[in-house]
């Protein structure tokens, strides 16, 4: 089995906003050779014209730190209902945004793009026809985006299983739901999962909708992407890989790789997600605890 070890570039989001600092970071400073690069770096909405000389300056400098932006994704502030808001006008809206960040991921040379599926208003999720109307018609509008990847040249599209009913794929029931509804919409290019292992539903009588490894064993061979952060019994943080918190952290390497063995997968991304308050002392530990995070990583991936 191949595992690359990489990092979901939210550590950036507001600290390093300039390609040349956090490609830095990345490939010089954690001597990672991927990432996964967030919109929230460079919204494409933004004028074209700063979109492309913002993309010419992180192309160079990932050329320059030997990183290679493989997926890109959805972030902190683009956690949003977007194709599954309640007014189909902002529907829409969000549709042609996703292009356009499909658009911005291929000129990063990203292999695949994606996000959580679309978040459902209180409303909608509680009403059963209006919530299956909603997810129906999502599914069909990420089998557009589909089309619209293919296009671009992407492998896939992905989307992350989260952890409440209005997020959507918080079980794995709900979650094979989804694979098979995409399965049957016939894409020109499959949806794959982002599985996160401090991710699934508390509230659910099945123990292992939040049992991390069951996640990896049930859906490794579909997930060419983990989010990694250390998880804790009261799943309250982003938390690093360091000595304090793997003290009491339930997540080790050594239990992931035996878990996506047994789903037989044959390569993925281990990518950390890790975040930071904007608070002392958290804020002056990143550096560190991102640092100390990829030391214990490299001891169980084979790039």
């Amino acid at each position: 089995m191949r595992l690359q070890l990489g990092i979901n570039c939210g550590f950036a989001i507001n600290r390093f906003p300039e390609p040349e600092a956090w490609l830095r970071i990345v490939g010089e400073d954690l001597g990672l050779r991927c990432c996964q690069f967030v919109a929230d770096l460079l919204n494409p909405w933004l004028p074209q014209d700063l979109v492309d000389e913002q993309v010419g300056r992180i192309r160079a400098s990932a050329a320059e730190y030997d990183v290679a932006i493989r997926t890109t994704f959805t972030s902190a502030f683009t956690r949003v209902n977007h194709i599954m808001h309640p007014d189909p006008h902002t529907r829409e809206v969000w549709f042609e945004w996703l292009k356009r960040f499909l658009d911005l991921s291929a000129q990063l040379g990203a292999e695949a793009s994606g996000s959580h599926l679309g978040v459902l208003s209180v409303t909608d999720n509680a009403d059963p026809a209006r919530r299956r109307a909603r997810v129906d018609e999502g599914l069909r509008t990420w089998a557009r985006l589909a089309e619209y990847g293919a296009g671009l040249g992407f492998r896939y599209l992905l989307f992350e299983p989260m952890s409440i009913a209005r997020e959507l794929a918080h079980t794995h029931q709900e979650t094979r739901e989804i694979l098979e509804a995409f399965e049957a919409l016939d894409m020109p290019i499959p949806m794959r999962l982002v599985l996160d292992v401090d991710h699934g539903d508390v509230s659910s009588p099945n123990p292992e909708d939040t049992d991390p490894y069951a996640w990896l064993r049930a859906f490794g061979s579909v997930s060419p992407v983990i989010h990694l952060k250390q998880s804790k019994r009261d799943k309250g943080g982003h938390w690093p890989f360091t000595p304090e918190h793997n003290a009491d952290g339930k997540i080790t390497g050594e239990r992931v790789c035996e878990a996506l063995e047994a789903s037989g997968a044959e390569e993925a991304m281990l990518i950390l997600e890790l975040s930071h308050r904007e608070r002392e002392p958290a804020e002056s530990n990143v550096l560190p605890d991102l640092r100390a995070s990829v030391a214990y990583w490299r001891q169980f991936t084979t790039q």
